[in-house]
């Protein structure tokens, strides 16, 4: 009799939990369009976080919600992103291609380095040392933590350990702003093409001393610019680039070429009174 009891006791208390399971399922359901598959799996499911999102899923949704727009993705083929606008029978989307920008020039053959750091090569270990040994302390420490984490390709270090930016390749996706110790990449539109190549905050001629191409906050390129487009903030140019800034007139009587114009076809454009960059070994203590 026991037996029969405690199998009646167990087959109800069974059928309790699988009735309040039921219940939970049906309350707690949250229901997911279908359309997000679809949609992400078109994607290029780089995670890289360009669009704005975290990730592939996430935009998947937002584009799903109406909430985003295809051209939002910065990774994806055209073919790709017509797709998507077709299944979802939405616009495509317009948005200006944006890059990864370096804030510094000063390589070997132009900047010197006070101190010979030994360790483990990255940019960080370096810089919890004295900074990273280089006589600029804002200057770029050379050792390629961004190439490394570039999952795209587009940075590759030149001869003078300077980052290069492949802008066909960039994503936008913001991994070396991250790993920067040095605060030197930002994103930017590609019509940015005016821009300072320098994020030294000394005032006057001793910066020449360590870099040979670093902004000595003189301050011409402000003087130069029309109505606002250019000021002087912490002994550097800031560039408004809500103005009209597709003109290279700022970047004429810049003494050291601190701020450039970055032409797609020419790449790095100097102003004419910018001295010549002739050296292509290292810099060493005492030259100029």
């Amino acid at each position: 009799m026991s037996i029969v009891v405690a199998l009646a006791a167990l087959g109800g208390l069974t059928f309790l939990l699988a009735l309040m399971l039921t219940l939970a399922h049906k309350k707690l359901f949250v229901y997911e369009d279908p359309r997000m598959d679809v949609v992400e799996e078109i994607l290029p499911h780089a995670n890289c976080g360009a669009c704005g999102y975290p990730g592939c899923r996430p935009f998947a949704e937002a584009l799903v919600l109406g909430s985003a727009l295809p051209s939002k993705c910065t990774v994806s083929s055209e073919e790709g992103l017509t797709a998507i606008a077709k299944y979802l029978n939405v616009d495509l989307g317009s948005q200006e291609k944006r890059v990864a920008r370096l804030a510094c020039a000063g390589g070997t053959n132009v900047a010197l380095n006070r101190a010979q750091y030994q360790g483990i090569s990255t940019c960080q270990a370096a810089s919890l040392v004295s900074g990273g040994g280089k006589g600029c302390f804002w200057g770029c420490l050379g050792h390629g933590d961004c190439e490394e984490v570039c999952d795209f390709d587009a940075i590759t270090m030149d001869p003078y350990s300077i980052p290069q930016v492949d802008e066909d390749k960039c994503t936008a996706c913001g991994d070396c702003v991250e790993i920067c110790p040095k605060d030197l990449f930002s994103i930017q539109p590609l019509s940015h093409q005016l821009w300072v190549a320098c994020k030294n905050l000394e005032d006057g001629n001793e910066i020449l001393e360590e870099c040979q191409v670093g902004c000595t906050a003189c301050g011409k390129c402000a003087m130069d610019a029309p109505g606002n487009l250019i000021y002087m903030q912490n002994n550097l140019p800031v560039i408004n680039y809500s103005g009209r800034h597709q003109i290279q007139d700022p970047i004429q009587r810049c003494p050291t070429g601190a701020i450039v114009w970055l032409d797609r076809q020419l790449g790095v454009v100097k102003g004419k009174e910018s001295k010549k960059i002739v050296r292509k070994g290292p810099r060493q203590m005492g030259s100029t």
